[in-house]
Formats: structure tokens, C-alpha cells, sequence
């Protein structure tokens, strides 16, 4: 059988993901790139704001009209939050829900009939990233959060921390190594809590995992500015660790970030880049920011835009806050006018994109390690522009004769020239 996945939102799906396509190879089944040739479809969903449960319904409804005779099976937080709902869709043939998401291959087996075919079946990931078109690998290490932020409703659709073993992890690491994988990005909900349950820290499995596998490079996803430990930074001396972080920081007004129920206020927020900049070279450091949360007055936007303007970020995530249910923030009085909230969203945006150009410039003319992807530009008859990104997460482009391929390949380059997306750069 043929299977197609699709995901929307977060990193945490895309490792989901991954891990279902070697479970179907495991049984004997092909993935494809090719969505209308599928017989199968996996669509993991989000609801992180009310815009991704839009894209989540639309995104299933239009599977099933480009594709009518293929079985889809529904998963994620949108259909867990939503499960009535989701299960009258148009074509939508089972519902797994974040809880059943570890048996998402097994039920699907049961449910709809498919057989097994291990006569068929692959070693688990041999082919899955790159049949999807991917080089990187996205390791799901724990799922789940301890903290209830009052905006949030993706700890209501994910449920208690539940961390995997580093030995697992470490495992599945080295699996992904013999299989050509040349780098890593751990993800969870709450990275940062990892192994809370287990009476391990993010730490050891960080460590563990550099001494344990020789994966190149080693990336970490969203981490909660709070849960770094002491002598974090000194990681990054290892250069396999790549240096970039992305640190939430949702505002930069301290009374925003009370009503937020956040647990870093701005002075701390400050202290932690200051370090992070002192003791690692061309450190990136990217964010999330929401505008027009409950209550946020004139003064605490103006007190956060001029916060965000003095840390400087390479890039930020900006959300325009989305009313969810059963969270603690939508019972909030003073709910910001949409109109504001999109004069202030793109106030954020042109700034975001200066310090983006500005971060682009402290880059420039320095040498990095490059992993190249698969993405082609065609230049002309002779030759093509292709991808990658730098150790700190800059996404950089070089020209090569159409004969050439650099694909999943690790080659240093020069960055020479800005534009407003993308680096250029010369191959050393």
C-alpha cells in the first residue's frame, strides 16, 4: 500500500511523522511523496490557534476531494480536542487520538483491514526522511506539560509529561546514522522537562547522546527559558551541538507574562541571552512572541516592543493571540480589539525582519559547515542554486553546475551576499 503523511504545526508532528512512516515500512508498505496517489493518508493535525484548527478541517477536506478513494486516518490535536467533530469530515476513516497516537500504525492494521507484509517491509526508516524529501531528522524525546501557560490549549490536547529512555533515544539515533541521517533536532512539548519522569534531565541526555552517537550534528527544539540548567552553555564547546536556541518569550511586558503565567520574567530573560552570546559563537537565539493577549494595554505593548527591539532575535514566531477554549486566558477580561491586535502584529513584523537582516550581517563573510538539501532553484541550461543551513540555523543558497550534487552533504561555505530570505554563499 501506498502512504502519504501530512502534518501541520509543530515539530513534535513532524517526528511523529517520521516515526509511523518507518512503522508502515517496517510492515511492508511504501511511502510516497505523491498525496493523489496514496491509497492511505496520515493527516496529524494542530490546534494551537483558532486558525490551525481552520487549516486542519480545510486541510482534510481538500485530501479527500483531491484524493476520494484513499482511507484517511485523522490524528493530532485538532482531532483530539475536536473528536465529533473531526469524525464527520468527509473521508475521514479512523481517529486516533494523541493518547493511542504510540498504536496510530497497529490500529490503523485493525481497524481498516490493512494487511501486513513482511515480505515486503524495509529496515524501520531505511528510506522513510528521503522518500519524504527530508535530511533531517526530527526525534520525538517526550510528549506531554507539567505547566499550564493560561493561553495554551496544546497541554490539554497532550496530556501528562511522558519522556522516552535515553537508551531508546540513543538507539534510535544511531539508527538514523547508519541510515545516511546527518542531523538530529530533539522535540517534545516540554523539552526542557525531559526525563522528569524518569529522574533524568535534558543534560545527561544531551551528553549521552554525543558520547554515545556520532550524529554530526546535534539540534534542540523550543526550549522554556526557565528549564535550562546550570552550565548549559558550556554544552556548545562540543561543535556537533548546533548553536542555535529557540527560547519563547511570549512578551516582553512582566505584567503580560504574570497574566500569562509564565516563569521568566524579563531581567532573568535578559541574564540567560547575555550568557548564551558570551559563551557561544554566533549563537542564534530565535523566539515566540504573542500580540494582543487579554488586558495588554498601550503601555505594556509599548514596554514589550521596546524590550523585543533591545534583545535583537534572529527570527520571531509572532502569534496574534487566538481565543481558545477551556483555557484559563479566554476568561480574562479586556480581550484586545482585532484592530489593534493587527496594527501591533505588524509594527512586530517589520522590526522582526530588521533584526533578521541585522543578524544576516553579523554573518556575513564568516565560513560555516553547511548541510545541503535536497530543494533545486534552476539557474539556467548549466546550472542550479541549491540550500541548506548554517550550525546556527541561517538558511544559506550556492550555485552549482547541474552535474554536481550536494545534496545531504556536509560542505563548508562562504557567506558573500544578503537577501531578504536566504544567505548567498561560495563553496570553500
Amino acid at each position: 500500500m501506498l502512504v502519504h503523511l501530512r502534518t501541520l504545526g509543530c515539530r513534535l508532528n513532524e517526528a511523529e511523522l517520521e516515526s509511523w512512516a518507518q512503522a508502515f515500512q517496517k510492515a511492508g508498505h511504501k511511502i510516497t511523496r505523491e498525496q493523489n496517489e496514496a491509497q492511505l493518508i496520515i493527516v496529524n493535525s494542530c490546534a494551537v490557534t483558532q486558525d490551525a484548527v481552520r487549516k486542519s478541517r480545510q486541510l482534510i477536506r481538500r485530501i479527500h476531494r483531491d484524493n476520494p478513494s484513499a482511507k484517511i486516518i485523522a490524528s493530532g490535536c485538532y482531532v483530539t480536542l475536536n473528536t465529533d467533530e473531526a469524525a464527520q469530515l468527509l473521508g475521514v476513516d479512523l481517529i486516533v487520538s494523541n493518547q493511542d497516537k504510540d498504536r496510530l500504525v497497529e490500529l490503523a492494521m485493525q481497524e481498516l483491514d490493512i494487511p501486513t507484509m513482511p515480505a515486503m517491509s524495509t529496515e524501520p526508516g531505511e528510506t522513510s526522511l528521503f522518500s519524504r524529501g527530508r535530511q533531517r531528522a526530527f526525534v520525538k524525546v517526550q510528549d506531554g506539560c507539567r505547566y499550564r501557560c493560561t493561553f495554551c490549549i496544546v497541554t490539554v490536547a497532550r496530556g501528562e509529561e511522558k519522556s522516552t529512555t535515553i537508551e531508546q533515544i540513543v538507539q534510535d539515533i544511531n539508527r538514523l546514522v547508519e541510515q545516511g541521517i546527518k542531523e538530529v533536532i530533539l522535540t517534545g512539548v516540554h523539552l526542557g522537562g525531559y526525563g522528569s519522569d524518569i529522574g533524568q534531565n535534558l543534560a545527561h541526555l544531551i551528553t549521552d547522546i554525543l558520547e554515545q552517537t556520532t550524529i554530526p550534528r546535534l539540534r534542540l527544539g523550543s526550549l522554556e527559558p526557565w528549564d535550562l540548567p546550570d552550565n548549559f552553555f558550556a554544552l556548545f564547546t562540543n561543535p556537533r551541538l548546533m548553536p542555535h536556541l529557540h527560547l519563547p518569550l511570549q512578551s516582553g511586558s512582566d505584567s503580560v507574562l504574570k497574566r500569562m503565567a509564565r516563569r521568566c520574567k524579563t531581567e532573568e530573560f535578559t541574564q540567560i541571552i547575555a550568557d548564551a552570546r558570551a559563551q557561544v559563537p554566533h549563537i542564534n537565539i530565535t523566539t515566540d512572541i504573542i500580540v494582543g493577549f487579554p488586558g495588554e494595554t498601550e503601555r505594556e505593548w509599548q514596554d514589550s516592543f521596546a524590550y523585543i527591539k533591545s534583545i535583537g532575535f534572529g527570527h520571531i514566531h509572532i502569534f496574534t493571540y487566538s481565543m481558545r477554549t477551556d483555557t484559563k486566558a479566554a476568561t480574562l477580561p479586556e480581550q484586545v480589539p482585532n484592530t489593534i491586535k493587527k496594527q501591533r502584529s505588524q509594527q512586530l513584523h517589520k522590526l522582526a525582519e530588521k533584526m533578521k537582516q541585522d543578524f544576516f550581517i553579523q554573518n556575513q563573510g564568516h565560513t560555516f559547515k553547511i548541510l545541503w538539501e535536497g530543494q533545486k532553484e534552476k539557474i539556467n541550461t548549466q546550472s542550479h542554486k541549491v540550500f541548506g543551513y548554517t550550525p546556527n540555523y541561517l538558511r544559506v543558497a550556492t550555485i552549482i553546475e547541474n552535474s554536481q550534487s550536494l545534496e545531504n552533504q556536509i560542505f563548508e561555505a562562504k557567506i558573500t551576499e544578503l537577501s531578504p530570505e536566504y544567505l548567498l554563499t561560495e563553496l570553500v
